[in-house]
């Protein structure tokens, strides 16, 4: 991946920070891309420490116009895309009956438009070109519904169909594009959906009264479980494989 350019978003933490980490360690020059810009400019501080080449873009994926200026800029400054990878997310709980207006439309605008724009902006300019690559973050819920996650679960179903459409689209091109859906992963994320201390075992051993299995593996996945099946997706190694969706759960959805 050496002098290959890449576009990770959601990379201020969790996964996508994860990726970004990855992606740098292996010689990509990195545009790293989140709207909460303090946070941001601190992981890549963090991460350029070790002379990876990798920039923040604070930018606010939902946002149809940031995002054009975004690629534009990224490819004014680092060069043309090679890769992309979708991980901004948000995550909204509560019962489908429940759920507010901007619960639903705030999930939307990030984990489902935002993956459109970023996509739909990057593919434009690798068309001419005649190749690249797209992986985005979705997860084992947008298969096995989980209680409480509707707008979650929802946004990222259609953010899987999306992506293998628009992979069955420019394949001719040459261009890739699958995704990867994570299970329960130690992120802040994750995090938010727990009570108290017990919250891990819970998800781990799993909840019968919300008829959630666990984790067949006795684990959760870290961030860099998911940055390696993002990273191989984008390799070379997965030169012959799109329209992919690949389930990195430790067996929580028992093969969905």
């Amino acid at each position: 991946m050496r002098n290959r350019t890449a576009l990770v978003t959601g990379a201020a933490g969790g996964i996508g920070e994860a990726v970004t980490r990855e992606l740098a360690r292996n010689g990509a020059r990195v545009a790293a891309v989140d709207r909460d810009e303090e946070a941001l400019r601190g992981k890549v501080a963090e991460i350029a420490v070790d002379g990876n080449e990798v920039s923040a873009f604070p930018t606010d994926v939902s946002s149809s116009e940031q995002v054009e200026e975004l690629v534009e800029g990224i490819e004014t400054r680092l060069g043309p895309l090679d890769f992309v990878v979708n991980a901004a997310g948000v995550l909204r709980l509560g019962e489908a009956r429940h759920l507010t207006d901007e619960d639903w439309s705030s999930t939307f605008a990030v984990n489902t438009a935002g993956v459109f724009h970023v996509s739909r902006a990057a593919v434009n300019r690798m068309v001419p070109r005649g190749g690249g690559a797209i992986v985005t973050v979705a997860s084992n819920a947008a298969q096995t519904p989980r209680a409480d996650m509707a707008a979650y679960a929802a946004s990222k179903a259609a953010t899987t169909m999306f992506t293998k459409t628009l992979g069955l689209e420019v394949a001719k091109y040459g261009i890739r594009c699958n995704t990867v859906a994570p299970g329960s992963t130690d992120t802040p994320m994750l995090g938010s959906m727990w009570q108290d201390e017990t919250g891990r075992d819970a998800t781990i051993a799993g909840v019968p009264e919300k008829y959630r299995v666990g984790i067949p593996l006795g684990k959760l996945a870290l961030p860099s479980d998911i940055a390696d099946a993002v990273v191989f997706l984008l390799s070379d190694r997965a030169s012959h494989i799109t329209m992919h969706a690949l389930t990195v759960d430790g067996g929580a959805a028992l093969g969905g």
